[in-house]
């Protein structure tokens, strides 16, 4: 077949994927051509305008490295990510709402102790996290393993800033005691920009947007026959709560810091200045094969 034009080029495509073995792949093919080829009519684009697409997902790629992933960036921003979050978890009533992971997830966060300051010697407002991790409708989890991580006073993670710190901080991964409880010393994170002095920024810019985020602090909590839960913890009256560039927040995920005098904390150290506490009770939603077992 040959001499295709715009009317005849769909049917044409499909057709040569129609051959593909693998059901899914060819599922996931089919509606690829489909939607961009209904994309392309639709917005009719010049010659040049698609070589400007081309050029904006190519350097969208060489913006990536082990430090920044710019294509998680760009689908943060679209609201991409928050959409494949929404159709693979739903939450069932009394388990923690799922979010983002974020482009500064790291895999070999340093072990911590319990009651533990992880700030790594960072200036800011000093805040303890104190939390729990339960099954839903069950009881605590011990051992859970949670990691966590978030910016510094300025809104800065520690891989943006590597050069000028030597070494992680301001995150860890800690495991819950026999009661799911965890507790952590660090500094209270602020608001901050999304990276974007690359491709991403300047969609952002053209289509009018900030690239701002709400402070927050993230969470990755894991227990066996459990579903891992990816979430954040926002700072209630955040001036971004209802513009976050990546479209993360959700009501059940917004929390006070709340600021206490100096004196006792709660997990029972004198601290000599003002500070901060979250606490977040976290729940997590059983694996479909663990709970038809149980």
């Amino acid at each position: 077949m040959r001499n295709f034009n715009k009317n005849t080029i769909t049917d044409a495509v499909l057709e040569r994927i129609a051959g593909a073995t693998d059901p899914r792949i060819r599922q996931v093919s089919e509606a690829l051509v489909r939607h961009l080829h209904a994309f392309v009519r639709e917005v009719r684009p010049t010659q040049r305008e698609w070589e400007y697409g081309i050029d904006f997902l190519t350097r969208t790629g060489h913006m990536c490295d082990d430090k920044r992933q710019e294509f998680i960036l760009l689908s943060d921003t679209l609201g991409v990510s928050m959409l494949v979050d929404a159709i693979n978890h739903p939450v069932p009533e009394g388990a923690t709402e799922t979010t983002v992971l974020g482009p500064f997830f790291v895999q070999a966060a340093p072990e911590k102790q319990p009651g533990d300051d992880i700030s790594g010697g960072m200036e800011g407002d000093a805040m303890i996290v104190t939390g729990s991790v339960s099954s839903v409708g069950g009881g605590p989890l011990a051992g859970s393993v949670v990691d966590v991580w978030h910016s510094d006073d300025d809104g800065y993670y520690d891989v943006q800033q590597f050069d000028k710190i030597g070494d992680l901080a301001m995150r860890a991964r800690f495991h819950t005691d026999q009661n799911g409880n965890f507790h952590f010393w660090s500094i209270k994170p602020a608001a901050y920009p999304i990276p974007h002095d690359g491709p991403v920024g300047e969609m952002l810019e053209a289509q009018g947007r900030h690239p701002w985020r709400p402070a927050h602090v993230h969470f990755m909590i894991s227990a066996p026959g459990y579903e891992q839960l990816v979430t954040h913890v926002f700072v209630a009256g955040d001036e971004y709560l209802d513009s976050d560039v990546v479209f993360g927040v959700k009501d059940s995920l917004i929390r006070e810091f709340q600021r206490c005098p100096a004196g006792r904390a709660p997990d029972g150290r004198m601290v000599d200045g003002d500070f901060f506490h979250l606490n977040y009770d976290f729940g997590l939603k059983q694996i479909a094969s663990s709970a038809r077992a149980a």
